[in-house]
């Protein structure tokens, strides 16, 4: 059989599966298994892949059709033009939580300047790494509750050969960080801000991503309430505090932090706050 054939066979088995997208997946998919690029596969669809990788692909096209992720399948996704290794141990990166670092860049244009960063939660590590790369004079600090994620953050930053520039913490949001880890410029965090009920109404893909990550089993501003109240101990007179967030919204007390814009998404969805320490 043909990588043509292959594909045209595999497309009809996700669509039937109800995957979003089932060509761009069953083409990741055999890219993956075949181990070649979006141009080869486009040079080679007349061509028959070995037994081995058929085989391959039929088990990872086996693993969509009961919905889980691409990226867990194939253990890397792309956030900011860069490759990240993932697993189910943390959230797959997602174009939205592009907007923080858009963010940070506009804010913060001085990629040279010896910046103090904080990434709270840090998951996989795509903003802590990515902030890493674009500042390169940058102090990162980036923590996780999460033992395994932090493993799956640290072999990013190694990836990325930035290991050497971040610090990892292991606890409890600010509770992981050091007595004089404190005077941040910025605090960026894309914490759990799906709400209990929202959450059972999700897509089946992410019941394989991490529950703990993505929902505060409450109203989902929880976390974003705790960051507001427990950001300014940690940041510098000024600096700020990039937060993602979804349907729920943002907190209404903001307290010593000023709200200073919404960020939303071109389709006009809320997607992230900027706050600006700055009341006494």
């Amino acid at each position: 059989m043909t990588a043509r054939q292959l594909l045209t066979e595999a497309t009809e088995k996700l669509k039937d599966a109800g995957c979003d997208t089932p060509r761009l997946d069953a083409e990741v998919l055999l890219m993956h298994a075949w181990g070649i690029d979006k141009a080869r596969l486009i040079i080679r669809m007349d061509d028959q892949p070995d037994a081995e990788t058929v085989r391959t692909f039929q088990g990872m096209l086996k693993r969509r059709q009961e919905r889980e992720p691409v990226a867990y399948i194939t253990g890397g996704k792309e956030f900011w033009s860069r490759e990240f290794f993932v697993s189910p141990d943390v959230l797959i990166p997602r174009p939205e939580t592009e907007h923080l670092i858009e963010a940070v860049l506009e804010k913060y244009p001085d990629r040279n300047s010896p910046y103090r960063f904080c990434d709270i939660g840090t998951g996989s590590g795509c903003l802590a790494v990515t902030l890493a790369c674009e500042y390169p004079h940058a102090e990162v600090i980036a923590t996780d509750i999460s033992e395994a994620a932090l493993h799956v953050a640290q072999r990013n930053a190694k990836r990325h050969q930035v290991l050497d520039r971040i610090a990892f913490r292991q606890g409890d949001m600010f509770a992981a960080l050091d007595p004089d880890d404190t005077e941040f410029d910025v605090i960026i965090c894309n914490p759990p801000y799906v709400a209990h009920d929202e959450y059972n109404q999700l897509e089946p893909e992410l019941s394989f991503e991490p529950r703990a990550a993505l929902t505060d089993e409450a109203d989902g501003l929880q976390y974003l309430r705790r960051l507001i109240e427990e950001t300014p101990a940690h940041l510098k007179f000024g600096g700020r505090l990039i937060v993602e967030t979804g349907l729920c919204g943002l907190p209404d007390d903001s307290g010593a932090m000023l709200l200073e814009r919404k960020i939303f998404d071109l389709a006009g969805n809320l997607r992230s706050g900027i706050f600006t320490y700055s009341k006494s």
